[in-house]
């Protein structure tokens, strides 16, 4: 049974369906990229040496129909502000999320929306106000297209992820983040109470 779900929300043009590392991805929509690559489904095992993803994403860069975009320290300001008011509006339960420099990662409590809703709900109203506040062009889509989600069906899964999501901002270097819109995760799951 699905108790929550892992939404990861890509940057445009920072993982494509073909990137040499895997992807979760199941199509290549954009013509164009065929001609870089395989599809790989899923996490490669054996990861490619930097100088062969920077190769990748260079080509990657002269196919795509708008330049990659990189989340920078406003625009990583104005994202949670969004996100807050989606989570606020939608009445979802977020227990952890990560603003990095090219995607974002939230685990939020099964809901009435599906996974797929939520993302989208997330994406639009964050592509809204980056344009609006944060310099993002009018005609750029901000996120990819991909919905890329994990379903959790245990509290230990929940405690697990929530922990990877809090530790990917100081893995790149940006220190923890911490928002007001996430709730701490107090083991309802854990202890088989549907609070």
């Amino acid at each position: 049974m699905v108790i929550a779900y892992h939404l990861i929300l890509t940057a445009y043009g920072q993982w494509l369906p073909n990137d040499p590392r895997g992807s979760m991805s199941r199509k290549v929509v954009a013509g164009k990229l065929d001609e870089l690559g395989p599809m790989h489904p899923g996490r490669k095992r054996i990861q490619p040496g930097r100088a062969a993803l920077k190769s990748f994403y260079r080509k990657a860069q002269r196919e795509l129909e708008h330049c990659p975009l990189w989340f920078d320290e406003t625009k990583r300001s104005v994202i949670p502000h969004a996100f807050r008011e989606m989570i606020r509006i939608r009445r979802y339960t977020c227990f952890a999320c990560a603003i990095l420099v090219n995607h974002a990662h939230l685990v939020i409590r099964k809901h009435r929306d599906k996974a797929e809703t939520m993302i989208i709900e997330l994406k639009k109203e964050s592509a809204t106000r980056l344009r609006r506040l944060a310099d993002a062009p009018d005609n750029h889509p901000v996120w990819s297209g991909d919905q890329f989600k994990r379903f959790l069906s245990s509290g230990g899964d929940i405690r697990r992820t929530i922990r990877y999501v809090r530790e990917n901002p100081t893995k790149e270097g940006l220190g923890p983040q911490d928002f007001p819109f996430v709730k701490e995760y107090r083991g309802e799951w854990d202890r088989g109470v549907r609070t």
